[in-house]
């Protein structure tokens, strides 16, 4: 059973990539400065996903990231964070979750790791995995995900090696067959974010989304009011 609250409202989650920052002496501080608008914005997660990095280096964003948010939103209002792949970085660094990969340590193991050395008083750990198919997302939900993102949705050049765009349709067939939330992502703009949701996602995940957005805030804003079916 997922460890997700059923949700009224869409989930937003912005997934970093410093390398698509503008070009900037320290890197690293630029994206924090971007996490903690995301934070000050109203986005809901943000996934911490800077492949390139060693785990120390992960870490210590990680740990830089936390006290960010925490700083901006008090108690149970700041953003989940969570770790791309990296569950160790992800559990020693107390982030709220691990997001993994087709070629990251299974969700069953995951699952297993975190709880063994988590204690019970600590909050619920998240656990979600990228998922390019149908059969995948069911094998993530078996397996005890809390979540998938599903994807690509729309053409985007971050997701290109993943294949074709996957289409509404799918992603439809996807949130009906899976009883997990279901993030849309790839390709998702303004524009057809809430075709997105009105076919059942429970949200959606982007970089440039919220990157590379002029105004985060009024973005978000934007978003929570789309007209859905």
């Amino acid at each position: 059973m997922s460890r997700l609250n059923r949700q009224q409202r869409p989930i937003f989650c912005y997934v970093t990539d410093r390398s698509a920052l503008p070009s900037v002496t320290d890197a690293s501080e630029a994206l924090l400065a971007k996490i903690r608008e995301a934070a000050t914005s109203g986005v809901d997660w943000i996934q911490i996903r800077e492949k390139d990095f060693s785990a120390r280096q992960l870490a210590v964003l990680t740990e830089s990231a936390l006290a960010k948010v925490s700083a901006c939103n008090s108690g149970a209002s700041r953003p989940t964070i969570l770790v791309n792949d990296r569950l160790d970085v992800a559990l020693s660094q107390k982030a709220d979750g691990v997001h993994l990969g087709e070629k990251s340590i299974s969700v069953e193991d995951a699952r297993r790791l975190a709880d063994n050395l988590r204690s019970r008083s600590e909050p619920p750990f998240l656990i979600g995995a990228s998922c390019h198919s149908l059969d995948a997302a069911r094998r993530a939900a078996t397996s005890g995900a809390d979540y998938v993102f599903f994807g690509p949705v729309f053409a985007t050049p971050s997701k290109a090696a993943y294949g074709a765009p996957q289409g509404l349709d799918l992603l439809a067939d996807v949130c009906q067959a899976v009883p997990i939330p279901v993030l849309a992502i790839g390709g998702v703009t303004e524009l057809n974010a809430a075709s997105c949701l009105n076919v059942g996602a429970a949200g959606i995940a982007a970089i440039r989304l919220f990157q590379d957005a002029l105004d985060l805030p009024d973005l978000v804003r934007t978003l929570r009011a789309l007209r859905l079916r």
